[in-house]
């Protein structure tokens, strides 16, 4: 007798997985896609019933076309090809005997190959049913309604699917789609209209149960409302209140104000990668909140920063160990790509910024790519707003060019503009100073570390250098 599998939420999974789970949405986020469906896989190996992990773990091949295809790159790959991948035959086999189960991680290899393949799909489906778990099967055949729609015979199985289950909205939708494709399909019209009179008389006697759940819910929420401030809240009435949460989500994953208040208490606590999750939901529920994608992105940012000073911190503790250096080196290179990438995705979009000018050019100079971040700062110094530190910047760039002239051309047009000696004039004069030092120019050196020395004594090493021209 096949054993039937319960699907669950990831407040199901065990403390190691639910570890995996927030790296692998991580993975997403920072397009990683072959780390999410390693991890989304690993999870899946587990807890066959977490349906969330699969449709990470499509949506991500989705992302590379088919993971299969980057073969040559290694990584990941070698993970889902190690096995040399399974015959359909096989998987058919397994399915169709008593050992469905044993399908669900091979079906997983080969989708992660081709998500959208309607037999595989169709497979999955099947071992889904005759183990119970109604949500995958579903979402089996969602996933060739999206990527394989004119394949109308596994759409109406589908639909019968959704009308077994009582669901006959979902099946009327799924009926229209099929009549989009195939006018002439009359038992899909007839489809629709059936189940869209179920779908009419359920709504009705849902309706009659909703009114009375908002008239006990009013008082509630007012109460709710007055405990929503977090700020101030001691470290025990956070973690009390994440758990009254929890409770909450844990019967709803798809209420939004719910989610929020999770992130938001998440990051409050300084759970980057918790928060980071919640608040891709929360826009995932939101329809485009862009307010909810911010602050996703900055969790994210907080996560990368705090993997990056790990291993900065290792390698502070192990300077001379090579794999330590190595492991330095690509975690920097991954960062500054990172950084290049975003930042050009936000020019791409709103072109005339000059702030995200100014970030792209400095996150070329960062990536050490000078002659990329040159067009861009220039552009950026047009506007006041950054103009002077993107002559500062730019200054920088022609001297790590070695184009010390241009630098210092820079540097004086910005002085001319600066009547205060604030920090930004400082660090000007100090940029000043080190170029012409190393033009070897003693005397506009010595000149400008004297201005900062007239106002700041303190100022990095100009009392060193302004004194020590005097003693020399």
């Amino acid at each position: 007798m096949v054993q039937k599998i319960e699907e669950i939420k990831d407040t199901g999974l065990s403390q190691k997985m639910k570890g995996f789970w927030l790296r692998a949405l991580s993975a997403l986020e920072l397009d990683n896609h072959e780390y999410a469906v390693s991890l989304s896989h690993a999870i899946l190996k587990e807890f066959p019933g977490f349906v969330d992990a699969r449709k990470l773990a499509r949506k991500c091949a989705a992302f590379e076309g088919g993971i299969e295809k980057s073969k040559k790159t290694g990584g990941m790959t070698a993970f889902l090809s190690s096995g040399g991948g399974f015959s359909t035959s096989k998987i058919r086999s397994a399915v169709k005997g008593n050992e469905p189960e044993s399908a669900l991680p091979m079906l997983e290899v080969e989708l992660a190959k081709d998500p959208f393949a309607p037999q595989l799909n169709d497979l999955l489906f099947d071992a889904s049913m005759k183990l119970n778990m109604l949500d995958t099967a579903s979402f089996a055949l969602e996933t060739v309604r999206k990527g394989a729609p004119s394949n109308t015979n596994l759409l109406h199985k589908l639909a019968d699917h959704y009308l077994a289950r009582d669901l006959p909205q979902k099946a009327v939708e799924v009926y229209n789609d099929i009549v989009m494709r195939d006018p002439t399909d009359m038992e899909a019209q007839k489809g629709s209209k059936d189940a869209a009179a179920r779908a009419s008389m359920l709504k009705g006697k849902s309706d009659e149960k909703e009114e009375y759940k908002l008239q006990r819910k009013d008082e509630e929420e007012t109460v709710e409302l007055q405990q929503d401030e977090i700020q101030g809240m001691t470290r025990e009435q956070l973690r009390n209140r994440l758990a009254n949460l929890m409770d909450d989500y844990s019967e709803n994953q798809n209420d939004i104000e719910t989610v929020k208040k999770i992130a938001n208490l998440y990051e409050e606590m300084g759970y980057a990668p918790d928060a980071h999750v919640f608040y891709s939901w929360a826009y995932e529920l939101s329809e485009n909140d862009i307010s909810l994608k911010n602050k996703a992105t900055m969790m994210a940012k907080k996560i990368e920063d705090e993997e990056f000073r790990s291993v900065e911190r290792e390698l502070k503790a192990n300077p001379d160990d090579p794999e330590v250096v190595a492991r330095y080196e690509e975690a920097k290179s991954k960062r500054l790509e990172k950084r290049v990438k975003d930042a050009k995705t936000r020019v791409d979009a709103n072109p005339t910024d000059p702030s995200l000018r100014y970030d792209l050019g400095y996150a070329y100079y960062e990536k050490e790519e000078y002659s990329e971040a040159i067009p861009h700062l220039q552009q950026a110094a047009r506007n006041p707003h950054v103009r002077t530190r993107s002559l500062l910047l730019l200054a920088q760039t022609f001297k790590a060019k070695g184009m010390f002239d241009l630098g210092i051309k820079q540097l004086n047009d910005a002085l001319e503009d600066m009547h205060t000696m604030d920090d930004m004039k400082k660090q000007v004069l100090y940029e000043k100073g080190m170029i012409h030092a190393v033009m070897e120019d003693k005397e506009n050196a010595l000149g400008a570390f004297k201005e900062i020395y007239e106002t700041d004594y303190g100022y990095k090493d100009v009392a060193k250098r302004v004194e020590s021209a005097y003693t020399s």
